[in-house]
């Protein structure tokens, strides 16, 4: 039986075709989710992509947080379904408290649009377990609030008990707090991070690599084997 990995659209996703490219890339089977569908289809995993959902008004992700696709997935999230959100999802996700920190606008007060380095801190979580911790990759990185931030208190825990997921390497491009670029919750299925690894799942795309196609092997094979 083949996987089933939902993406949801808001109004202003970017990224929605994009993700469920990859997700078809990896073996599984994308489900197209609307932000006004008030069920998820019976997926076996839920994307949250990348975009400017409802143009980021009052903050990125805040007016998403409350569409009504958002009331199951907060509901089967915390029952074990993985979530994983990419850039604005990210933001969605923590607006949502499915996610500890805040997303702020960049410090340098500039939309940015590069290829970014990064570490793989916990190859341990639902979308992560075809990498290695410590391994560098290298993702496309866009966004103009990207900077994530936390009281000390919540930095402390995420690093205590290894829920960062991935660091910025070399160049911090949006002033992220210890150079955070994604989370995971205390059970590992729910994953934010701002680089796209949709837009690095093929050699004449994006970076050029592959780097971000494990995001989507990972919860294959978690499913599979599930």
């Amino acid at each position: 039986m083949t996987a089933r990995i939902g993406v949801v659209t808001f109004p202003g996703s970017l990224d929605d075709r994009d993700t469920q490219r990859a997700i078809r890339l990896a073996g599984a089977e994308p489900v197209a989710l609307w932000h006004k569908d008030k069920d998820l289809k019976q997926v076996d995993a839920v994307v949250l992509c990348g975009g400017f959902s409802y143009g980021d008004y009052l903050r990125a992700g805040a007016i998403a947080r409350f569409s009504p696709v958002m009331e199951p997935l907060l509901e089967q999230a915390k029952a074990g379904l993985p979530v994983l959100g990419i850039c604005n999802g990210f933001q969605i996700l923590t607006e949502a408290h499915l996610l500890p920190g805040t997303m702020l606008r960049n410090n340098h007060l500039h939309f940015i649009c590069r290829d970014q380095k990064l570490r793989v801190e916990n190859a341990s979580t639902a979308w992560t377990t075809d990498y290695s911790a410590g391994q560098e990759i290298h993702i496309p990185l866009k966004n103009n609030d990207g900077q994530y931030v936390a009281d000390a208190y919540t930095l402390d825990k995420l690093e205590a008990e290894g829920r960062v997921a991935f660091r910025y390497l070399d160049f911090n491009p949006n002033g992220s707090q210890r150079d955070i670029a994604g989370v995971s919750n205390e059970a590992g299925n729910v994953v934010g991070l701002m680089p796209h690894p949709e837009h690095a799942v093929e050699p004449l795309i994006g970076t050029g690599r592959t780097d971000g196609l494990p995001f989507f092997t990972s919860i294959l094979k978690k499913l599979v084997n599930a």
